[in-house]
């Protein structure tokens, strides 16, 4: 099996207390846990790695700038990680092409279908400066279907829908194998005290999913020892067990977690904020020493979890 780090609730054991035969018992279960755990995230990787040539093929045939983002982005690990293979139904949170959702289209091929997911109306009102304008988000899901249908070859693509959160049709409950929280929860995560977004959108991933479908999160990476409102996800960073413990509250199994997207260069202060790194370089475009500073980090340090709805 690959190297997981599995929930520490799948391998907490009884610390003292209570009869030896107690502590015995759950040490036992947790054991079982463990292994049923592990068997799982076997099972999910075993799945999708016999299409990884086709996917690294997918992946090699991408154009000279979204080639520069595959170093630090790990598409065919990440995606095999997360399970996901031809002929499933896939969400993707802030689709784009090609991340994740023009691969996608490719890679699902005619029995699969890629469903684009954008914020809600209401959530995106709390971006300030970057807000959309009022009424122009109404119909995005239709647009951008109808835009993703020109990425396609209707032949040989996965079909393509579109969805927002906040907003789930009755007849998309339970028809997805896969969502993709790639780069976006800490949206959710620093909205939570705002309109309760967070919570919002654990609950509507629960409902699009089948029994026993899957959630893969990357996501930036805040280091534990920072102060939890500067992780809060304004600066783009959350913390790892903060993450883990919102989607165990709201009712999923954590699989595994992969370090295929871990970057250690990336030692954020307290000061900084993820967009100072590539692609954005947000901080120093007039600034060729501090630009090359930053393009010699690369790109985030970032968590890659698999999370579960129980079958």
């Amino acid at each position: 099996m690959r190297a997981f780090l599995l929930s520490a609730s799948a391998l907490a054991l009884v610390a003292c207390g209570g009869e030896q035969a107690e502590s015995e018992t759950a040490a036992e279960e947790a054991v079982v846990e463990e292994a049923a755990v592990e068997e799982i995230a076997d099972d999910v990787v075993d799945a999708s790695a016999e299409f990884e040539d086709e996917l690294a093929g997918i992946i090699a045939a991408l154009p000279e700038e979204a080639q520069a983002r595959v170093a630090y982005r790990h598409p065919v690990e990440t995606l095999t990680f997360f399970g996901v293979k031809p002929g499933m139904t896939v969400v993707d949170t802030l689709p784009g092409n090609p991340w994740y959702a023009g691969i996608l289209i490719d890679y699902l091929g005619p029995d699969g279908k890629v469903i684009g997911a954008d914020y809600s109306p209401e959530m995106w009102t709390f971006f300030g400066d970057y807000s959309p304008e009022p009424g122009s988000k109404d119909n995005w899901p239709a647009e951008w279907a109808a835009n993703a249908e020109e990425w396609r070859d209707v032949d040989t693509d996965a079909a393509v829908g579109g969805v927002q959160f906040g907003n789930i049709p009755e007849e998309m409950a339970g028809t997805v194998d896969v969502i993709l929280q790639v780069r976006s929860l800490h949206h959710f995560h620093r909205l939570e005290d705002e309109g309760g977004f967070m919570t919002k959108s654990l609950a509507d991933m629960t409902t699009l999913l089948k029994p026993g479908g899957h959630v893969g999160v990357v996501q930036h990476r805040a280091p534990d020892g920072h102060a939890d409102e500067w992780a809060s996800g304004d600066n783009g960073y959350v913390k790892q067990s903060s993450i883990i413990s919102a989607f165990e509250a709201a009712g999923f199994e954590f699989v595994a977690a992969s370090e295929v997207n871990a970057n250690p260069k990336d030692q954020p202060t307290e000061e900084d904020f993820v967009w100072r790194l590539p692609p954005t370089l947000a901080t120093s475009q007039e600034d060729e020493a501090l630009k090359a500073e930053y393009e010699a980090i690369g790109e985030s340090d970032r968590m890659t979890l698999l999370f579960r709805k129980p079958a």
